[in-house]
């Protein structure tokens, strides 16, 4: 039997911070001025609630703190739309058995345009490379050739990381499964907010699947999610986002889960309000 490796973090809690504070966002949430101290026990970690329940804050404010790689280019130090995140992430406390910067930080939204700017990126070199002859028209065909070079050398490194059609050719749900599994690196924390958005039903599944590989190497994952299939991990830990406090909560007990079941089971019983 394969011993579990140990958790990279292991705790994160809230420090005081100044009076005056309270009356601004996101310390004027009931879930943030009763913040509990939240111990990981399981490399899964489910953020479950209700929307503005506080759940993506506070999973933003953590990337923050650990000062995690996200998928565009500002990153979380300088994303303006993690502005509050990174003001809270100052009176966090991380404790760790390891610490470290490998991960990711993947909102849905994040993934979406990086699709669409990667797209673009490519656009412009194959454009790029189809002009070298013109641009460099008065230069040498050895100079020509190592602008080309270039060119190719990015294109063929975006193929070879994210496929020869690239990301935008398939589906979101193939293409962002192909994507986590490209970006992913062993041993790293993983903080995923709602990472269902782009999947169908079954690729919810492959990620599952995904996940378990990845733990076997090491990663740790918090995941803010309204999915039932993704809060099914064997052994997962999930946490119940509601009336500003935060607990733990059994995969039967949860309210998500419950109100899918007695849906499938008698949808005739829902729809007859609309």
């Amino acid at each position: 039997m394969t011993q579990a490796k140990p958790l990279l973090l292991r705790s994160v809690r809230l420090a005081e911070f100044d009076e005056d504070r309270k009356s601004n966002y996101p310390f004027n949430l009931p879930l943030i001025q009763a913040l509990p101290s939240i111990t990981f026990s399981a490399p899964v970690t489910f953020f479950v609630g209700e929307n503005g329940s506080g759940k993506s804050t506070l999973m933003e404010a953590v990337a923050c703190a650990i000062g995690s790689i996200t998928v565009g280019s500002q990153g979380v130090l300088h994303d303006p739309t993690l502005a509050a995140a990174r003001e809270l992430s100052r009176h966090l406390r991380l404790s760790w058995t390891k610490k470290t910067r490998k991960g990711l930080f993947l909102r849905a939204e994040d993934y979406f345009g990086y699709v669409k700017q990667l797209a673009q990126n490519r656009a412009e070199l194959e454009q790029d490379l189809s002009e070298v002859d013109q641009r460099f028209a008065d230069q040498s065909d050895y100079a020509k050739s190592l602008a080309a070079g270039v060119f190719r050398g990015q294109i063929n490194a975006l193929k070879e990381r994210y496929g020869r059609a690239g990301l935008d050719a398939r589906s979101h749900g193939e293409s962002f499964l192909d994507f986590f599994h490209a970006r992913f690196v062993p041993n790293g924390v993983y903080l995923l907010d709602e990472p269902e958005a782009p999947l169908s039903p079954k690729r919810q599944l492959g990620l599952l699947a995904l996940l378990k590989q990845m733990v076997a190497q090491g990663a740790q994952f918090i995941i803010a999610t309204h999915s039932p299939i993704l809060m099914a991990y064997p052994d997962a830990t999930i946490l119940e986002f509601s009336g500003g406090a935060i607990a733990p909560v059994a995969y039967d007990d949860l309210e998500h889960v419950q109100v899918t079941r007695e849906f499938l089971a008698a949808p005739e019983r829902f729809l007859r309000h609309l």
